[in-house]
């Protein structure tokens, strides 16, 4: 509870804002300390006891460990930069919140209010920055000008960034207004308030339900709960409809139920874009239906679809926005259970839908051996001996392909976030993904797949892991470095455009393991599918974190026997 502003003794107000985090429930925040925001770091010194600063090696995975924690918490993660290169370096881990609806902060330091609009030393708009908007980078952008009003910015910044259609908040915080006195109270615990849908549009969703008879479900997007994670489950079982988890939110629907039909997303298997293309209702629960999503908005077709579409989000601007729905529901996916509630078919219904999905997704998780490192197998081993509730992370490249097809996920219902993977496609999140996890639980395994060309923009990490301990406890941190010396993605796409015409993607390594070694970690070279069971099993067991490096020839991720490029013609053959 918020004290009155009487009893509050007055203090400086980086002091008042460390105090506003710790209200908002805040026990960790990401950064790289600056000179523009002293007095804050020095109200986390003087609150160290209930909240941690954890100093990054660059902003960006500073912002990317914040909205990792964002999304397995639920509420704002957060991080501080200092101006100007600080915060453009964030930048990144913002257009990662905003394109996966990811609540998060940036408390961004400003130049002092009598040097602004003067291009003083580090000076930006952050407003014209980050410029909220349909296609902005923060849905919110605001500058503390009054100490006095600090906490007020704050519990708004974290009301924002949680409700309807979670997203990034920034707030500027210029330096001369963080050193002055302030009594101001910190405000109570923000508690998001929840869409429910119109009753009345279920009743109509209902109907077509009952006269659908091939309904199927995409559902992702964030905001989901252990409890509406079981409701929904619960309601596609009542129904007897195959589910399809939306790019990169696997997790949300558990793999190996009955009625899970695979990824909607890059490389989909083509017996499940055909069985959406054929389906003759759509219920898309969560999601945005973006580009990945859609197979660039022809999976499903745009603006109307061919079939029925019944669209579920919390944000009332996403409905409609490039689908035009037969019906909108607007519904926090917090409260689906209760949206859904009595939505019961009035007959049982045929199982064999759901059990043709299925199959079709068991048959797909089998694949030709590849030599002399078979990923599939490799990410097979990983779940194999991976205690239960491990998280997954990557960040942008073919090699991330393997693992999002062959690696079960189970629901978050069960153990929680496990899958923490930008949709915005950057390179460099997984590796701080995964330490954000093994920080935030240090009795759950994290576990990083990475290429080389991704893993070398945040690697430096290493050292904040060491620096805090991660992967030291019950939880193990292991990262796997794919190295085929090239960025791999692009490589495959030049090759598909100008065949033997390479240009700007090969890529000359450093010796991965003795770079690990020098951060402290426990490091090996894995170069043949037969060996990496074992060593796995020896990262399991080790008392340090683990980085175990992969050689792969370049064609394995480059050329047309990749796993992408084989999926996509395969793809092109349904068609």
């Amino acid at each position: 509870m918020s004290q009155p502003a009487s009893a509050v003794p007055a203090r400086l107000a980086g002091h008042a804002l460390v105090e506003a985090l710790v209200a908002q429930g805040v026990d960790t925040v990401f950064g790289v300390p600056g000179e523009s925001f002293l007095a804050a770091l020095d109200g986390f010194h003087e609150h160290r006891e209930r909240i941690r600063f954890v100093a990054c090696r660059h902003e960006g995975a500073a912002a990317f460990m914040a909205e990792a924690h964002g999304k397995l918490t639920g509420r704002p993660g957060v991080c501080f930069v200092t101006r100007g290169p600080g915060a453009t370096n964030a930048s990144i881990g913002v257009h990662v919140a905003f394109q996966d609806s990811t609540p998060l902060i940036l408390l961004v330091g400003q130049v002092a209010a009598d040097q602004r609009d003067r291009e003083a030393f580090q000076e930006i708009d952050y407003r014209q920055m980050f410029g909220p908007g349909t296609l902005g980078l923060a849905k919110w952008v605001g500058e503390v000008h009054s100490a006095d009003r600090l906490p007020e910015y704050v519990a708004r910044a974290f009301r924002t960034a949680m409700q309807g259609r979670p997203g990034p908040v920034v707030l500027a915080l210029p330096e001369d207004m963080l050193s002055t006195s302030t009594a101001a109270p910190a405000l109570p615990l923000v508690v998001p308030a929840h869409a429910h849908p119109d009753p009345q549009a279920v009743e109509q969703f209902r109907q077509l339900l009952i006269h659908s008879q091939r309904p199927f479900a995409i559902v992702g997007g964030s905001g989901w709960t252990a409890d509406s994670a079981c409701d929904f489950e619960r309601f596609a079982e009542d129904w007897e409809i195959p589910v399809g988890c939306a790019f990169r939110f696997q997790d949300v629907f558990d793999n190996r139920h009955r009625l899970y039909a695979g990824d909607v997303g890059i490389g989909i298997n083509p017996a499940l874009a055909r069985r959406i293309r054929e389906s003759d209702l759509i219920l898309a629960v969560g999601v945005r239906l973006g580009e990945m999503t859609t197979g660039g908005y022809t999976l499903i077709e745009a603006p109307t679809p061919r079939q029925p579409l019944v669209h579920f989000h919390a944000g009332a601007e996403e409905l409609g926005r490039v689908y035009q729905p037969a019906i909108a529901l607007q519904c926090s996916m917090a409260a689906i259970g209760c949206a859904l509630e009595g939505v019961d078919p009035p007959t049982p219904r045929s199982p064999v839908a759901g059990a043709l999905a299925h199959a079709e997704y068991l048959a797909n998780l089998e694949a030709a051996p590849v030599e002399p490192m078979d990923l599939a197998v490799v990410v097979k081993a990983i779940e194999a001996l991976a205690p239960a509730g491990a998280v997954y992370t990557n960040g942008a490249g073919n090699y991330a392909g393997w693992l999002h097809r062959f690696h079960q996920y189970v629901s978050l219902q069960r153990e929680g976030r496990t899958q923490l993977a930008p949709t915005a496609g950057a390179m460099g999140y997984g590796v701080p993904a995964a330490i954000a996890a093994n920080l935030l639980f240090p009795h759950r395994t994290a576990i990083a797949i990475a290429g080389d060309g991704d893993f070398l923009m945040t690697g430096q990490e290493l050292a904040t892991a060491t620096a805090h301990g991660a992967g030291r406890g019950a939880g193990k941190l292991v990262i796997v470095v794919v190295d085929n010396g090239s960025y791999g993605t692009i490589r495959m796409h030049q090759e598909r455009d100008y065949p033997a015409r390479v240009s700007g993607t090969s890529l000359t390594n450093p010796d991965f393991v003795q770079l690990a070694r020098a951060y402290g970690w426990h490091a090996e070279r894995v170069e043949a599918t037969g060996q990496f069971e074992a060593a796995f099993g020896r990262a399991m067991r080790a008392d340090a974190p683990t980085l175990l490096h992969l050689l792969l020839p370049e064609d394995v991720s480059t050329s047309r026997t990749t796993l992408t490029a084989l999926r996509e013609a395969a793809l092109r053959r349904a068609n």
